[in-house]
């Protein structure tokens, strides 16, 4: 029998600057994240090109984060089990999202690029061949309709 695993989180609309939603300049986007137990809230707004406040994280952030932390964590998982020694591990994910006229949109690609350090050259293939491991594993990237691609590089130290 499948494990079923709940989650739950806070999400508090901190944008309110007197007038509410009266009108879609009179509200700013910005919020803050948080969850039982967790050191740390995640201050949020939308994305600059929709009103939002480029200081702070915006969703399509928060899920290019979901899943390139995902990735990196069965990978590390996978190395450790392998028998590969990663001393460094480094990913600047990158998306694609198309919106359509009406507003709506989708995400339509995204892509990893994690740079990973190992430890010896034989190493190398099999650090490689990994990635494509920790993407059949990965419970966020199956868990999207888009393509999650990953360009990969490995190092030695």
């Amino acid at each position: 029998m499948a494990k079923k695993h709940y989650y739950r989180t806070t999400l508090e609309w901190t944008g309110n600057m007197g007038k509410g939603t009266e009108n879609y300049q009179s509200y700013s986007r910005n919020h803050v994240l948080s969850a039982p137990g967790k050191t740390a809230a995640i201050t949020g707004s939308s994305d600059p090109a929709f009103r939002g406040d480029p200081k702070h994280h915006s969703p399509e952030d928060l899920l290019l984060h979901s899943l390139a932390a995902c990735h990196m964590l069965w990978y590390l998982h996978l190395c450790s089990v392998n028998g590969i020694v990663v001393m460094g591990y480094r990913d600047v994910p990158t998306g694609a999202m198309e919106e359509e006229e009406n507003g709506a949109g989708q995400f339509v690609l995204v892509t990893l690029h994690p740079v990973v350090t190992v430890v010896d050259e034989d190493m190398v293939k099999r650090a490689m061949a990994l990635h494509e491991e920790a993407r059949r594993y990965c419970f966020i990237a199956r868990s999207v309709n888009f393509t999650v691609g990953c360009m990969a590089e490995v190092k030695v130290r």
